[in-house]
């Protein structure tokens, strides 16, 4: 399932990329977007035009830190949470966490 797809993941995709920043340090683009197929067992993937308007995004409001290294004859672009990313980013876990929650005493199977 990809996210530009799916409205139910697009609302989730800044906690995603936080959250892998956070538990990876710093990673770029494809990286993210194998991780999170890698982890999801290719539940979700990440598009390219999903992706990097929102890294975009994030560093433009001090989010995200980016910086350039060479790899063979590569340049990737690499970024890790700021100090107001790490922050943001357990906020945006618990505002996940709450709706997951709510989500399940919505679906909960009634026992009658």
């Amino acid at each position: 399932m990809s996210v530009q797809k799916s409205s139910l993941y697009k609302g989730l995709l800044e906690p995603i990329i936080m959250q892998l920043l956070k538990e990876n340090g710093r990673m770029y683009g494809f990286e993210i977007t194998q991780k999170v197929k890698e982890i999801t067992q290719n539940q979700l993937q990440i598009t390219e035009g999903a992706l990097y308007p929102l890294l975009h995004r994030l560093e433009a409001e001090g989010v995200l830190d980016a910086s350039m290294e060479t790899f063979g004859n590569r340049v990737r672009k690499y970024y890790s949470l700021t100090t107001k990313g790490k922050k943001q980013t357990a906020g945006a876990l618990k505002e996940v966490q709450s709706f997951v929650e709510t989500l399940q005493i919505l679906f909960k199977p009634k026992l009658t």
